[in-house]
């Protein structure tokens, strides 16, 4: 099989070949790894290779929804036994994991042959791709611009034509960002619904949750029913599945929806032009399909959340690298200086101060279920200008020159009060505010590719659903792939 061949295909139609017969997995799995080879050196989203393991497994009997089609996954959180996951981080390049990740696991029994995992940032802690130990991944339709974080490394291999999808995860806008900067679709499912098995109940208080980026709507579809095909019974809580399958809920029309948009920062920052009219044009567009339209948006102190995001995201990181550490022996050098800053304001934070932000947590989800009530879908931006330019988020060199000594004075905490980290942390977050909110409440989220700018780059908008409300966000984003496809659409 050629790849123009290999590239009309969507993973359930490769399957599809399959099953009839009319293609092998090898067959498949050597187009895939031609492709790689043609066009990962410029892209840098492939980081591990596993030819080797995939070629076994290709010669195996394989069953399951997608035998036989080609996969990649992320080098975060998605073990494969026997191999390091990196997370993009020197400090774990050579730990191996002692067990398949639930989802991995859940991947392979679909079928699904995996040949190599995608660049992530260290740790996934960026909406860019430009770790130190992996390298830039670059956008596909323009490689001086980030292909977005931290799923990047998937959503550049998908777009590329290496995979029809790849898999990924979200725990501040991961798998939306990356798919509003590639063109290519990503939905970031509720809370609980997929499983973070083995070592963990749940990431991140249940913010951060795993799932795929993928060309076609049906993809994301029948990949959330691999993902929940069985009860977690280790996880916090059993998560209802709906009747139907999210195939069959997908292929549905979703009747007239009440859809309130926003293009509004809720950082109160600047939104670009382009951003807003990706959301003008999408409302237009869901207007002409029939849906009711209108200016609105949850009444939550958007500023409020960030913070309490920040405070957790720290915390968090200074967890992760303490975890490391103890287990790998790394030193600080083994990190990035980004994460050092991130790991010790994380320690600084008190107790109290920590258990008050999560509680704060509570009233975003009641002020957007408030907001649910009255509207089926929030629309956004997903991000709030064009994809940048690579290094355009560099941290400052003057701000690097500054925590150096800072962190080896042990003074973060006050130097975390300073305007100039803040204003360097609003800065980043400025590029990316509209997506936390599906992440703290733990509402399914999409980012759709129904946009391009005036210097053809992808620009997605975000669709933020209420709760248990994967299957009808599936229904809306087939409704909308059918009247302006783009699966077909390929950088040159």
């Amino acid at each position: 099989m050629d790849y123009a061949q290999y590239r009309k295909y969507d993973a359930v139609g490769l399957a599809s070949l399959v099953a009839a017969g009319d293609v092998t997995p090898g067959e498949l799995l050597e187009a895939a790894i031609e492709r790689c080879e043609a066009v990962n050196r410029p892209l840098n989203a492939v980081t591990t290779p596993m030819y080797g393991i995939a070629a076994r497994r290709a010669r195996e009997k394989l069953s399951g929804a997608l035998a036989g089609v080609p996969f990649l996954i992320k080098d975060l959180m998605q073990d494969y036994k026997g191999l390091p996951t990196g997370s993009g981080s020197k400090a774990l390049r050579h730990v191996r994991a002692t067990a398949h990740s639930t989802v991995v696991q859940r991947w392979l029994d679909a079928g699904l042959v995996i040949f190599g995992k995608t660049n992530t940032p260290e740790f996934g802690l960026k909406g860019i791709t430009e770790p130190q130990a992996g390298g830039v991944t670059r956008n596909p339709w323009n490689l001086s611009h980030t292909a977005g974080g931290s799923s990047g490394g998937a959503a550049a291999a998908v777009v590329a034509g290496i995979v029809p999808v790849a898999g990924a995860s979200d725990g501040g806008g991961s798998i939306r960002i990356p798919a509003a900067c590639c063109g290519v679709f990503g939905l970031k499912p509720g809370r609980g619904v997929v499983s973070c098995g083995p070592h963990h109940a749940e990431y991140l208080h249940g913010a951060a949750t795993e799932g795929v980026i993928s060309r076609t709507v049906r993809d994301s579809a029948v990949m959330l029913d691999v993902l929940t095909a069985k009860p977690d019974m280790g996880g916090p809580y059993l998560v209802a599945r709906p009747e139907q399958s999210y195939a069959a809920l997908a292929a549905q029309d979703p009747g007239r929806l009440r859809i309130g948009y926003s293009t509004r920062s809720p950082l109160e920052t600047d939104v670009h032009a382009e951003a807003v009219a990706a959301v003008s044009d999408a409302a237009a567009l869901l207007a002409h399909l029939g849906h009711e339209v209108e200016p609105a948006e949850p009444a939550i102190d958007g500023r409020q959340l960030a913070s309490d995001f920040i405070i957790m995201w720290c915390t968090q990181v200074a967890v992760t690298v303490d975890e490391v550490q103890k287990q790998t022996g790394a030193s600080a050098d083994d990190f990035e200086l980004d994460t050092q800053a991130l790991a010790a304001v994380g320690r600084a934070v008190s107790a109290t101060e920590y258990y008050t932000a999560h509680e704060r947590w509570n009233s975003y989800s009641r002020q957007l279920g408030a907001f649910h009530e009255k509207y089926d879908v929030l629309l956004t931006p997903t991000i709030a200008r064009p994809p940048v330019r690579i290094g355009q988020l560099d941290t400052p060199p003057v701000l690097n020159a500054l925590l150096r000594p800072v962190l080896r004075l042990g003074i973060a905490d006050k130097f975390a009060s300073t305007s100039v980290w803040k204003n360097t942390v609003l800065a980043n977050l400025a590029t990316v505010p509209f997506t936390q909110l599906a992440n703290i409440t733990g509402r399914p989220a999409m980012s759709v590719p129904t946009y391009r700018t005036a210097a053809g780059l992808p620009l997605g908008v975000q669709f933020v659903g209420g709760l248990a409300s994967e299957g009808l966000l599936l229904s809306l984003a087939n409704q909308i792939e059918a009247e302006r496809p783009w699966a077909h659409l390929e950088p040159v």
